[in-house]
């Protein structure tokens, strides 16, 4: 029995794991969304396929196995729908900006047909494994995959977290701990510490606060899938839901969400927010939201494109822009935290209005990491999902500790027998 790694290996996206016994099942297969979008190192020839969550990082290739084959895949309901929502607008990206198609809308039709949803905690059989999906406390719909695998006389249980966040968001409860023999865990955040949420969220209701009493527009950049209902949900317990626009993707990723109540907690705020929020749907909503002193939760949270590049270069001089995600290197939104700039029509622009980032990300945080792995007890770590220097330290870290650890490298094979 052994692991191998097409991507996701010393490195954040295209997150790709196969794990081998008399069949194998492939874990994820994303997409590295950097200046130029960078695929898993090969198709492999897989029995199954587990999507952990929707963000292309995991989800973004996904219809390519079905330019070569007809797999059965496995994960939770609203990772289908939202995974559909994403796959299809990245289409329409690819042939908007006239970029070569790696699939078509056909092989997302037949992965969806073959997509089984899973609810959390029901486990089920395929072949040699036993398979269960537990909530990742990430987004809604991600999960923890636990695999027991059974072949050959002995058992040997594998967990992959795939992306989570073990304390408590808004409309997450925390990922469940899953005990382990080998676990595969992402090392996003392995060696920075997120600040405390619940201040942060404070100095962030009170930062926008102020924007909305100079008269300005408070721009929010969100990840259409995740970071939108959050923002949207703590807007709304803040009292400020009367000044939101909801704009870009982000509205139908919410209505995915609304829709699936448990996968989420204090949906019913969610519900609220929704409904109160005011949604654009032209150009005169556009022009009004910025006439006026407002709060705009627009896509795309790295500033790559979407709607949120049609209001940056429109904002009055007293408006704001908050960033609660990160920004990746080369990205409009890394651009800008660095040298104020964006590129906007392939012009490059100097964006004058203020910014401020608010570290809200919904994964765990080193503190949260190294709790995970010790209430997970395996002998086995291997540290994925993380730059060189997140896995190899997290590595080493662990090893210090008495755990068999592996940073692997794309393309790397680990034996488990």
């Amino acid at each position: 029995m052994f692991l191998k790694f097409f991507g996701g290996a010393q490195e954040v996206g295209r997150s790709a794991i196969m794990l081998k016994e008399e069949n194998s099942l492939l874990l994820d297969y994303g997409i590295k969304l950097n200046a130029k979008i960078e695929y898993p190192a090969t198709i492999p020839n897989v029995d199954a396929f587990i999507l952990s969550h929707a963000h292309l990082d995991h989800s973004g290739f996904a219809p390519a196995l079905y330019n070569e084959m007809l797999v059965p895949a496995f994960g939770t309901e609203p990772t289908l729908a939202l995974s559909e929502l994403l796959l299809d607008d990245s289409l329409n990206i690819a042939k908007k900006e006239h970029m070569t198609q790696r699939f078509h809308k056909r092989q997302i039709e037949s992965f969806k047909r073959r997509y089984t949803a899973m609810e959390y905690g029901i486990g089920f059989e395929f072949e040699e494994f036993g398979i269960e999906l537990l909530d990742a406390g990430h987004i809604s719909g991600s999960a923890i995959t636990a695999i027991d695998a059974k072949g050959a006389g002995r058992s040997k249980r594998i967990v992959y977290t795939g992306d989570f966040k073990l304390d408590p968001q808004c409309l997450h409860k925390g990922a469940t701990v899953a005990k382990s023999d080998v676990l595969i865990t992402e090392s996003t955040y392995a060696t920075r510490e997120h600040p405390d949420r619940e201040t942060l969220l404070r100095k962030l209701a009170g930062a926008i606060k102020e924007t909305l009493d100079n008269k300005g527009t408070a721009l929010l950049p969100v990840f259409a899938v995740g970071r939108s209902q959050e923002i949207l949900t703590f807007l709304y317990k803040n009292d400020l839901i009367q000044y939101v626009y909801l704009d870009g993707m982000a509205r139908a990723a919410t209505s995915i969400v609304v829709k699936h109540p448990e996968f989420i907690n204090n949906h019913s705020l969610l519900e609220k927010a929704l409904a109160e929020a005011t949604v654009i749907k032209d150009r005169d909503d556009r022009e009004d939201a910025l006439s006026s002193p407002s709060i705009l939760l627009t896509t795309a949270g790295m500033l790559s494109g979407g709607p949120v590049l049609n209001y940056i270069t429109k904002l009055r001089a007293n408006s704001s822009i908050f960033l609660t995600g990160y920004q990746v290197e080369g990205t409009n939104g890394s651009m800008l935290m660095e040298t104020g700039t964006i590129m906007v029509d392939k012009k490059l622009r100097r964006i004058e209005t203020p910014v401020f980032y608010y570290d809200l990300s919904a994964h765990s945080g080193m503190r949260e990491l190294y709790e995970y792995i010790k209430r997970s007890s395996p002998s086995t770590v291997v540290c994925v999902h993380g730059d060189q220097k997140n896995a190899v330290s997290l590595a080493e870290n662990l090893k210090l500790e008495g755990y068999e650890t592996y940073a692997p490298k794309i393309g790397d094979t680990i034996k488990l027998d």
